[in-house]
């Protein structure tokens, strides 16, 4: 099976040449790129959000295979969803799947499972590819998973069998882990910018005790807080001992509305 582009045309360019125009715009500054085992995207519209996605992945080098972590937008498929598909298109083109990464992780852990249908209509990776596809060096494959709410227990399951897979496989050095989340969401910008940073200051401490505790006790919208904490836990165990933010900005910095906004962070995991 092939997964078509279901949001070109909306979270970004329909076509390869407007697309590859917008992500020229977001890097009109170098980038200094460093070794990261993972890190954490955004995945709104990218006149909202590109920015710091764009810049977050040109800050790393990116690596043959790349493991995506989003959440789950609409509800459907496994809490821990894996696909079954081949090879993902965009306007840029199509990505193979590694199917044996896919079919090693469901045989460490039987909490991932073949399930399309929490992909079909999911905006949170789709939109990650066509900025991997703009500046990617050599050709790579995608692992995607499609992740909701659990225990700690499981998200400490889910980054046991991402771990050990990378071990059996012997691809820890070719691999990169990118966790999909916007932050907080439709608060003002004064309460996002608040409640976002008590997020940001607990991954940069690589602490997930901290973040899982914080995102509760603050009601922190994160939409992605499960693949977060997952790319945490699955880093450290590979090594990471220090987390970096590239960069920080709302909605309201592309409208010029700060009464409602959505939050978006960059950071880097090494």
């Amino acid at each position: 099976m092939i997964r078509q582009p279901i949001v070109a045309g909306k979270f970004y360019p329909a076509t390869k040449e407007a697309i590859r125009k917008q992500l020229r715009l977001f890097l009109s500054e170098p980038v200094k790129k460093e070794e990261a085992i993972a890190c954490i995207m955004p995945h709104a519209g990218y006149i909202y959000s590109g920015e710091v996605a764009t810049k977050t992945a040109a800050s790393i080098e990116l690596k043959e295979n790349i493991i995506l972590l989003g959440p789950n937008h609409t509800g459907m498929g496994d809490t821990f969803s894996i696909t079954t598909d081949k090879e993902w298109v965009t306007p840029l083109g199509s990505i193979k799947i590694d199917t044996e990464v896919v079919q090693h992780l469901k045989k460490e852990c039987s909490l991932i499972k073949e399930n399309n249908s929490a992909h079909n209509y999911e905006h949170s990776l789709e939109v990650q590819l066509p900025i991997l596809q703009y500046l990617a060096k050599k050709e790579f494959s995608i692992i995607p998973m499609i992740l909701m709410s659990s225990s700690k227990s499981n998200y400490e399951k889910i980054a046991q069998a991402i771990y050990q897979t990378i071990i059996d496989l012997n691809i820890s050095d070719k691999t990169t882990i990118i966790a999909s989340s916007d932050m907080t969401h439709y608060e003002s910008q004064k309460s996002a910018n608040r409640k976002d940073h008590l997020a940001i200051e607990a991954i940069l401490k690589l602490d997930e005790d901290l973040f899982l505790g914080n995102i509760d006790k603050y009601d922190i919208s994160m939409c992605g807080y499960v693949p977060s904490v997952i790319a945490i836990i699955t880093a450290k165990k590979l090594g990471a001992n220090r987390a970096k933010l590239v960069k920080y900005m709302t909605s309201g910095d592309s409208t010029g509305d700060y009464n409602s906004v959505v939050g978006y962070a960059g950071i880097t995991i090494s």
